[in-house]
């Protein structure tokens, strides 16, 4: 059983945004009731709006750390008065996963080692350089960060072997885990590697996964359930059925075909 059963967004509004977007205008009876569920849909049709007022709703948690009082999160803030939420039985922890948190996580400790890499700059060749890279050290405060938050410094890792590290460092526990489209720092094989992971971390743990993703490969997993939204509505729908599977299908099985029209 889930966490929660269904989410929808309880008003008539349908502007300005983010009231306007499909996910939004159509979200009336969201069944999620599920260990693992899906939003699919194109680009700006509003998931990532949708699962982010959620997240804000359940103060879940996420990558940077902050709260939710960045702009990035004032549509969420919009909408969570509007948001219902039925739940299964009482939510417990959980965490909050945004591609671009991840970005922002990993180019934060690049751009303030840079600084203080200028900074100290002038100590080269009169201090030794194991001091130089121990002061440059002590005063990243994000690579303090990341190393309490996830073990280790993560730059060794390639962006995807650091995404599924964040991801065994959080999921460790029964929760309600929200990612945003967590394709986008993952391989084909990451991405079967995060499948395995979530098969795995479930025969555990009673958790819920609610995931907004364009990857038919996610979409494959058994018994999920998928919520296909696009400008004419929302509706639960079987991956064969979808438009990301049947458009990834047909280009691979001849990609001539639409090449050719390309230019």
């Amino acid at each position: 059983m889930a966490y929660i059963a269904a989410i929808r967004i309880n008003t008539t509004k349908h502007h300005p945004f983010p009231f306007d977007v499909p996910a939004v205008k159509f979200a009336r009876n969201v069944d999620l009731n599920a260990p693992v569920s899906f939003i699919i849909g194109d680009n700006g049709t509003g998931k990532s709006t949708l699962l982010e007022t959620l997240a804000f709703r359940l103060q879940l948690p996420h990558m940077d750390g902050a709260g939710y009082g960045k702009k990035c999160f004032d549509a969420a803030r919009t909408l969570a008065p509007f948001l219902d939420v039925d739940y299964a039985i009482d939510r417990p922890i959980g965490f909050l996963f945004r591609a671009e948190d991840f970005g922002d996580l990993m180019n934060s400790v690049d751009r303030q080692d840079a600084r203080l890499h200028a900074q100290l700059d002038e100590l080269h060749g009169t201090v030794p350089e194991h001091i130089v890279r121990e002061m440059k050290d002590d005063a990243n405060l994000q690579l303090h960060h990341m190393r309490r938050d996830y073990g280790q410094e993560l730059r060794s890792f390639s962006h995807g072997e650091a995404y599924l590290h964040i991801l065994q460092e959080k999921v460790k526990q029964r929760g309600i885990y929200i990612l945003d489209e967590p394709e986008a720092a993952l391989s084909p094989a990451k991405q079967l590697a995060l499948i395995h992971f979530i098969r795995e971390h479930l025969k555990q743990h009673r958790s819920q996964f609610i995931i907004a993703t364009h990857s038919p490969m996610l979409m494959a997993y058994p018994g999920a359930k998928i919520h296909e939204v696009n400008a004419e509505g929302m509706k639960e729908a079987k991956l064969e059925d979808t438009e990301h599977y049947s458009i990834t299908r047909s280009f691979l099985n001849d990609p001539e075909l639409y090449l050719r029209h390309l230019g």
